[in-house]
């Protein structure tokens, strides 16, 4: 345990030393393999009053745009496995909306990997609310660019892609379906829609001036909370240690255990896009020198971030996972100090992991 814990220390300290000059209120990290923890560390306070809870292991966070991988594309997976739907269904199959004549071959993998013709995002919030409405704007929007001869990375995207997940399960809702999984795969902490009593331990976003008050447990995301907190894109909340225990699946999953979806159908999603100067694959990320995991991941490991100040990366080749959950956006968004802690942090994490 001490031999473990020196290892680490260049990573604690960097940590440590980023939460003091305010990159974030508070950080929880965990490193690990497929059977287990190497290391895992909590650091800061929830806020920045001087008397707010010292985050722990179990503090709680928005998982923002984590939710797009846990979440959203595992269910896609699973009703990949069942035969209930295909990656290369046209989305105007699930979506009549979806209809015009520049969007008729889009289909469900082009909206996984970003290439759809979907602008980044909006801000729909502002005049509506609920699936209707959403799905109704996002499927007659015009198009910002000819599909799959680019990749714009785009929340609109993956609200619909929750919209054909429900439908394709007979309209059981996502929040419901992900639950399923949470308590067959005993992942702990993950779930939409937190309940009270989650509150104390949760690390608080935001002070939004558009809802008028400080978010605990309430999705940050705007268009999120206007889709009722379950969004394909968003919503998810968890701790450090269940979203480590999400990746010790993938990771057993793709070395055969079959537990979060077939070997094969993991396979095909972490396949990189072949889009034109794209870093996607279906639903994840893929390592590039300029990504959020630093430069010392393997070439095909996979991972996301969430606008919230959460990161994912798990390295398959290296038996490798790393989980960072911050608040940065507490108490505002205008806060942009982890871009340079997150590649610096992965590259720690790997010289320490080394033998």
């Amino acid at each position: 345990m001490t031999d473990r814990v020196e290892r680490f220390q260049a990573v604690a300290d960097r940590l440590e030393g980023a939460i003091a000059h305010r990159v974030a209120p508070c950080a929880a990290l965990e490193v690990g393999h497929a059977n287990g923890i190497h290391w895992e560390h909590a650091c800061g306070r929830l806020t920045y009053e001087e008397h707010a809870p010292p985050a722990t292991l179990d503090t709680l966070f928005d998982l923002a745009s984590l939710t797009k991988v846990i979440a959203t594309t595992t269910l896609l997976m699973k009703l990949v496995d069942r035969g209930a739907i295909k990656i290369d269904d046209r989305v105007q199959t699930w979506l009549p909306a979806w209809r015009s004549a520049d969007r008729t071959m889009v289909t469900i993998a082009d909206l996984l990997e970003h290439a759809s013709g979907l602008t980044a995002h909006l801000p729909f919030y502002r005049d509506f609310r609920g699936r209707a409405e959403f799905e109704h704007a996002i499927c007659t929007l015009p198009l910002e660019y000819l599909p799959r001869n680019q990749s714009i990375y785009s929340d609109l995207g993956f609200i619909l892609l929750a919209f054909i997940v429900t439908d394709a399960s007979g309209g059981i809702s996502i929040d419901t379906q992900f639950t399923d999984i949470v308590s067959d795969l005993g992942l702990g902490d993950l779930r939409f829609r937190p309940p009270d009593t989650w509150r104390r331990r949760t690390a608080p976003t935001e002070v939004d001036p558009w809802r008028g008050r400080l978010l605990i447990g309430e999705v940050h995301d705007e268009n999120g909370w206007a889709l009722g907190g379950v969004a394909g894109h968003t919503g998810l909340f968890g701790s450090v240690r269940s979203v480590g225990r999400f990746a010790r699946v993938v990771l057993r999953t793709l070395s055969g255990e079959c537990q979060l979806a077939q070997s094969a159908t993991l396979a095909r999603f972490r396949q990189k896009s072949t889009v034109p100067g794209s870093s996607r694959a279906l639903g994840w990320d893929r390592m590039l020198t300029t990504s959020s995991c630093g430069h010392r991941l393997s070439y095909d490991a996979v991972g996301h971030t969430g606008f919230t100040g959460t990161s994912l990366w798990i390295d398959h080749r290296q038996n490798l996972y790393v989980v960072l959950l911050t608040n940065r956006v507490h108490p505002t968004r205008r806060n942009q100090d982890i871009l340079q802690l997150r590649p610096a942090l992965h590259d720690a994490i790997v010289q320490a992991v080394t033998p």
